[in-house]
């Protein structure tokens, strides 16, 4: 099957499962979109259990999308640009101690414990996966993910400043994971790594990704000032994102920050000094268009992955996803708790927010791709089984939660 028919059927499948959301579920566009493909792929399975052979030829075209390429070398720039341009640059100045917190410190906590504690549950369950792949669990699924956490965030009405540190949070605590992760993926291949590589691979993507994101914000600036038409100015957007995110690859530097310092200058400085109104207006509704569209295929795939997934189901499989969910929960629960104690010392504590950033800690198609990064192997197919049922679960039952919890903890109605 050729590329284009799969984007037409994914596309397709998006705009069907949005309009029976849009008029019989009414949910959050991203949840409605997941729950619906998710429930066609257990249909499919089913199906295939009953000796109806349906789900195969689904299977083998999802096999044909390369999901991690797609999405980490891909949707992934345009998506983070995306969220960052609707943030308030001032509102993340109020809490940017508190982001850098908990996008390094909380990342590096979160890994130890989600590893430790699934070491140990693995030894006492007699799990058959090594210490190694307990860990490189803990650093794909530790940080939060923007491209799920953004969209329902918004609908949630909660404090600004709350707002404001958990969307810096998912913003910027991918480069930290990734960087865990692939230092342990290199541990997994058995290759000798010291601790001053360790530092030089965090300095260059971290340090080096959001340099080269404030170049790329600037040079966006001085061209967009020096023109008035926006079908142009939004061009120089997409050519920000699409080569900037290209050159940040090839730079070896971190392409998601990069990204998300771009869009957060030009959405701030380049918004208020190099745009017309009739610009900002355009640019709004495209930008807000291009993030819609992104996250209802790259949703819907999401469900539709399960097939090409689960392709092998066993007591471990299942044992090890059902595990995975509550010490994830914990661990975020854990983490948040003693960054908020190293907070309060400095009188930085945002009221209600323990327990609402410890249930806003959603995992997306990050993870997912992380996951399917991982070499072929047994521990491979468990690690990815228990990545899936976290996501689902943080996006499906958290997800739709999270307005509840909001207004019990802030005392509002309804």
């Amino acid at each position: 099957m050729q590329t284009f028919h799969l984007i037409g059927i994914l596309t397709t499948l998006a705009a069907g499962f949005g309009l029976i959301n849009y008029h019989l579920l009414r949910l959050p566009t991203t949840i409605g979109l997941m729950l619906q493909s998710l429930v066609c792929s257990v249909l499919l399975l089913v199906l295939q259990a009953a000796g109806i052979p349906i789900a195969e030829p689904v299977r083998q075209a999802l096999a044909q999308i390369d999901f991690d390429q797609l999405l980490l070398e891909g949707l992934l720039s345009f998506l983070l640009f995306a969220g960052a341009l609707f943030v308030k640059n001032e509102e993340l100045l109020e809490v940017k101690w508190d982001i850098a917190v908990f996008a390094t410190v909380g990342v590096l906590i979160s890994t130890g414990l989600i590893g430790g504690m699934l070491w140990w549950a693995c030894r006492l369950f007699e799990l058959p996966i090594r210490p190694l792949y307990c860990f490189l669990f803990g650093a794909l699924i530790s940080p939060t993910d923007p491209v799920a956490v953004l969209p329902i965030l918004r609908a949630q009405g909660i404090s600004r400043q709350l707002d404001a540190q958990i969307a810096g949070e998912a913003l910027f605590n991918d480069g930290i994971g990734i960087v865990l992760f692939l230092t342990l993926l290199t541990l997994s291949g058995g290759a000798a790594v010291h601790g001053s590589d360790v530092v030089w691979l965090l300095v260059k993507e971290a340090a080096g990704g959001l340099g080269f994101g404030a170049l790329l914000g600037w040079i966006g600036y001085r061209l967009m000032k020096s023109v008035d038409n926006y079908q142009l100015e939004i061009l120089i957007t997409l050519a920000l994102v699409s080569g900037g995110y290209a050159l940040a690859l090839l730079a070896g530097v971190s392409g998601a920050l990069a990204m998300v310092v771009a869009g957060l200058l030009v959405g701030g400085p380049g918004r208020r000094l190099a745009m017309s109104k009739r610009t900002r207006d355009n640019l709004d509704r495209f930008w807000e268009l291009v993030e819609e569209l992104l996250n209802s295929v790259l949703f819907t795939l999401i469900g539709l992955e399960m097939l090409a997934i689960v392709t092998r189901i066993d007591a471990t499989h299942i044992l090890a996803a059902l595990l995975s969910i509550p010490l994830v929960l914990l661990a975020r629960m854990l983490s948040v708790g003693s960054i908020r104690i190293l907070l309060r010392c400095f009188g930085s504590l945002i009221p209600h927010s323990w327990p609402i950033m410890t249930w806003s800690g959603l995992r997306g198609g990050i993870s997912i791709a992380l996951a399917l990064s991982l070499p072929r192997s047994g521990e491979r197919s468990v690690v990815l089984v228990a990545t899936y049922a976290v996501v689902a679960f943080s996006i499906l039952v958290q997800g739709s939660t999270l307005k509840y919890l909001v207004a019990w903890r802030t005392g509002r109605n309804g």
